[in-house]
């Protein structure tokens, strides 16, 4: 009995605060009283790919490809993710459903936590990336404890989530603008020492072993796409399918390409031997080194609020899934998770990042790419009967082992992209195939 009070009370907390700061809607779809404008959900969506690491990960293509190069991975990747983000979102906005409902409806009521499990956990990774990205930034730049500046900065990343779609919001109004304020005065501040004609032909910093142009299409696609496949998430919001679209054209293109562009404009402007984007060769790590006391001061608050935005939202969509996976709240979760992920982050996980998105790479797509063909071409209108529907597993499986072998018999590929199409041919073929079988069988 003093366990069923504890349990009461704790509902009751979560009701109140559920009626202070909205309902998040865990375990059923956004009714259309709830939904959100346009504007709000693009918001929601731009402050998220609009980020330092973003740049950072600018500044490893063109270092590893070269300008043209990298400019044309950036390119394509980006209308990829347009494609896979955008009809998954729709889906989304047409049921009013996280990812978590609609993994339900493909991979099965209970088979769907294996998918929703694993995305919820690797963003949940990527929250104590980004995290020990804050701490390591700060640390070397202003020579502050690497595992305070790691907790604060934790801490405020999930009252930040703790505020639900709102403070995904208000965060994007924030970090969005001055993330292209800050960064275009850094791309043309840093593009002034050199000539435009210079930067595009910038080779690399290897130009002899460039990297393949299909592990350079992988790292954009890979960088979000885990936070993209459950973009139902965010995208369950949205009003109408201009809304989801507009959100999320917001994210990818326009604000992933200009993250990515700053960070590549940078590195190829200055030219610095064997740079280090993770260290102090980055647009943070340009404002410090002007040695101006007031711009040392925004690149900090810049800093903590860039970064606020991708954790918060990395979070969210942990504890959104997390939450619908052990029936509580989400979040009562964003801070069980994010305390979690402190603790991760400060053991230096951000270090592994390059593997993070190769991983990414391998199994993530395949899971998108069965959603739309299920939900665009199979079965338009289903919703959730099944426990388990092992066709959808077996066709992520066959997606993930093939692009584990491009990854190693053929790395010119992009295995985010061979992961994605094979998965989702496989499961055409498996649907089709049991279709065929029982049509002979009634025969």
């Amino acid at each position: 009995m003093p366990g069923s009070k504890h349990e009461t009370a704790i509902e009751h907390i979560e009701g109140e605060v559920d009626h202070v700061l909205g309902e998040e809607y865990e375990h059923c779809a956004v009714p259309a009283k709830a939904r959100r404008s346009m504007f709000s959900v693009s918001m929601v969506w731009v402050g998220f790919p609009m980020i330092i690491t973003g740049a950072m990960t600018g500044s490893l293509l063109v270092m590893g490809m070269g300008f043209v190069d990298a400019l044309w991975a950036m390119i394509i990747g980006n209308l990829l993710m347009f494609l896979y983000v955008g009809g998954l979102g729709l889906i989304g906005t047409k049921k009013g459903y996280n990812f978590a409902l609609l993994a339900s409806i493909v991979f099965g009521k209970k088979g769907y936590v294996l998918a929703s499990g694993l995305l919820s956990t690797l963003l949940l990774g990527w929250f104590a990336v980004q995290t020990g990205i804050t701490g390591a930034l700060i640390h070397s730049a202003y020579e502050i404890n690497y595992v305070m500046m790691t907790i604060i900065a934790g801490v405020l990343y999930i009252s930040i989530t703790f505020l639900g779609v709102r403070g995904l919001h208000w965060i994007g109004m924030i970090s969005a603008p001055l993330f292209v304020i800050l960064g275009l005065w850094v791309a043309f501040d840093a593009a002034s020492t050199t000539t435009w004609a210079k930067i595009v032909a910038y080779p690399g910093n290897h130009p002899d072993v460039p990297m393949a142009f299909g592990i350079g299409l992988t790292m954009v696609i890979a960088l979000f796409v885990d936070a993209g496949t459950v973009t139902g998430d965010f995208n369950r919001w949205a009003k109408d399918s201009k809304s989801s679209l507009v959100a999320t054209f917001s994210a990818f293109p326009f604000a992933n390409m200009i993250a990515m562009l700053v960070g590549g404009v940078m590195t190829a402007a200055l030219a610095v031997p064997d740079a280090n984007p993770f260290g102090s060769d980055n647009m943070f790590g340009y404002m410090v080194a002007q040695n101006v006391g007031w711009l040392a001061v925004v690149a900090f608050i810049f800093l903590l609020l860039n970064l606020g935005s991708v954790c918060s939202h990395c979070l969210y969509n942990a504890a959104t899934g997390w939450s619908r996976i052990l029936g509580s709240h989400m979040r009562l979760l964003a801070i069980v998770l994010g305390a979690i992920g402190i603790v991760v982050a400060a053991t230096n996980v951000w270090a592994f990042f390059i593997q993070w998105l190769s991983l990414l790479g391998i199994i993530v797509p395949p899971i998108g790419a069965i959603i739309l063909v299920d939900q665009y071409l199979l079965r338009k209108n289903s919703e959730i009967d099944s426990d388990w529907r092992p066709k959808a597993f077996i066709a992520w499986a066959i997606g993930s082992v093939a692009a584990f072998i491009v990854e190693k018999s053929f790395p010119g590929l992009s295995t985010a992209v061979s992961s994605a199409v094979i998965g989702g041919l496989a499961y055409l073929a498996i649907m089709a195939r049991s279709s065929d079988s029982s049509l002979s069988t009634k025969k």
